[in-house]
Parts: structure tokens; C-alpha cells; sequence
């Protein structure tokens, strides 16, 4: 990665690696970037019966701490009231719901490194 990508482009292009991880892992993407007044789920896709709300980090280095860092329980607490917006827009509402983080270190000089960690909330 080159110095002049921005801040969103680098975060853009971990969530392009995360949908692309979870495709292959065998979950459906049914939305990127949902947005509501309140904020935005980065991937929200879907595996069998179950809903995943899948936040995304994605850290050059580990300088400002590990992406999975990132997530505080005020994070969570905001995740869970977005996931309550996206199924009261949503009929029928899911049987089984699930808030993952995707975690990527993806160095300047080097390959991306994902981990997934399931059921954060």
C-alpha cells in the first residue's frame, strides 16, 4: 500500500477482503456499508438461518493497539442498536442473529493478515 491511500480506501479495501473471506467461507453478503441515521453495519450477510452483522478493522500496524481493540462495548452497545434498525426494516425478521468483528493487519510492505472472531454481542 502506497503512503497517498487514504484512510478510506485502506478501510475499503479490508472490507473488500472480509466479504470476500466470508464468501469463501460460505456466508451469502446480503449488504455492505448499511446505513441508518444512527450509523452503519459494514457487512451484513448470511450463513444457513443465521444473520451476521460483521464489523470490520482493518490496522496497518499495531501501533494504536489491535484492530479487535477497537471494538469497546460502547461499540458493541451501538452495533446492537443498529442490527435493532436493519430488523425492524427487515420482514420476516431473522431467526438467529450474530455480531462478528473482522480484524485485518495489513502491513505496507506486506500481506494482510484477517482474523475472525465470532458472537462479539
Amino acid at each position: 500500500m502506497q503512503a497517498s491511500t487514504s484512510t478510506r480506501e485502506f478501510g475499503a479495501r479490508g472490507e473488500q477482503l472480509a466479504a470476500d473471506y466470508l464468501t469463501g467461507s460460505g456466508y451469502e453478503i446480503v449488504e455492505r456499508n448499511w446505513r441508518c441515521p444512527h450509523g452503519e453495519i459494514d457487512i451484513i450477510a448470511r450463513r444457513g438461518d443465521t444473520v451476521v452483522f460483521v464489523e470490520v478493522k482493518t490496522r496497518s500496524g499495531i501501533g494504536f493497539g489491535h484492530p479487535f481493540e477497537a471494538v469497546t462495548r460502547d461499540k458493541v452497545r451501538r452495533l446492537r442498536r443498529l442490527v435493532g434498525a436493519w430488523c425492524a426494516q427487515t420482514a420476516p425478521r431473522p431467526r438467529r442473529m450474530r455480531i462478528d468483528v473482522i480484524g485485518i493487519l495489513w502491513p505496507p510492505d506486506g500481506e494482510p493478515a484477517l482474523e475472525h472472531l465470532k458472537q462479539v454481542g
